[in-house]
């Protein structure tokens, strides 16, 4: 990319981001054109200087409205992430591990029955080993059925009985929750099948963040001011570290 080509993709994301979805109709009638008609500019000379940049750069490079529009988006849900910070990152019980007053705190909506949840296990745990200075989070969010249910109702009482850690890695290497998986780790444990309005509170707080997060299942990370969804993997999720701490 030339630097004129570099100047020329800034000055359209950064109209993009401005205006957004008002500019996105202007360019897409603009585009419908023909290749002899170059469109209604303004009179003020430096605002149609912009827009016949905007207007050439876009019919070569539509690629560019959805780049900056997505940058949009991401700008107005890392508002939200701020403004729920604390519910999202203050954990249940013992749901976290890592340290304690972590300067990056990664936070993971997952469920028992989720198989790319199942993999990411692994990505989160070599993070923790690698990183002193993390904090992980785990939200129950389950959402593929009853045994989803059951196991996150039960996660969160070992997490009461200090034992959510050894519970969510026994059960993961499970498989698929089923009743009977989640009374075997429960007897494994040693711990009392406990019920409670708590637990269901719990998952319902954790469903309305995810909502507002525009969670798109599990697992789903929150790293800063970022939203991650689905198993992205190790280097996505140390790259989203890395931003986060630089930021802090």
């Amino acid at each position: 990319m030339t630097i004129e080509d570099a100047v020329k993709r800034a000055t359209v994301k950064r109209a993009v981001a401005v205006i957004g979805l008002g500019l996105f109709a202007l360019l897409a009638a603009a585009c419908s054109k023909s290749g002899e008609e170059q469109g209604n500019y303004s009179s003020d000379p430096e605002k149609a200087r912009i827009e016949h940049i905007v207007h050439d750069y876009v019919i070569n490079h539509p690629e560019i409205i959805t780049e900056a529009l997505q940058g949009r988006d991401d700008r107005e849900l890392a508002k939200v992430v701020d403004e729920h910070r604390k519910d999202i990152e203050t954990p249940f019980a013992a749901e976290w591990a890592g340290a304690r007053d972590g300067d990056v705190t990664l936070v993971e909506l997952f469920d028992y029955a989720c198989h790319f949840c199942r993999a990411s296990n692994a990505d989160v745990a070599r993070l923790l080993a690698e990183d002193p200075n993390l904090k992980v989070v785990w939200r129950e969010f389950p959402v593929l059925g009853e045994n989803s249910m059951a196991a996150a109702q039960a996660s969160l009482a070992a997490a009461k009985q200090g034992k959510f850690a050894q519970f969510h890695e026994q059960l993961f290497a499970a498989g698929p929750p089923t009743h009977e998986s989640i009374a075997r780790v429960q007897k494994l444990l040693n711990l009392a099948p406990v019920q409670s309005v708590e637990f269901t509170q719990e998952v319902d707080k954790n469903a309305d963040l995810a909502r507002k997060i525009a969670a798109q299942g599990t697992p789903t990370f929150v790293i800063g001011d970022k939203v991650l969804n689905g198993a992205v993997g190790y280097d996505a999720l140390k790259a989203a570290v890395a931003e986060a701490r630089k930021k802090a």
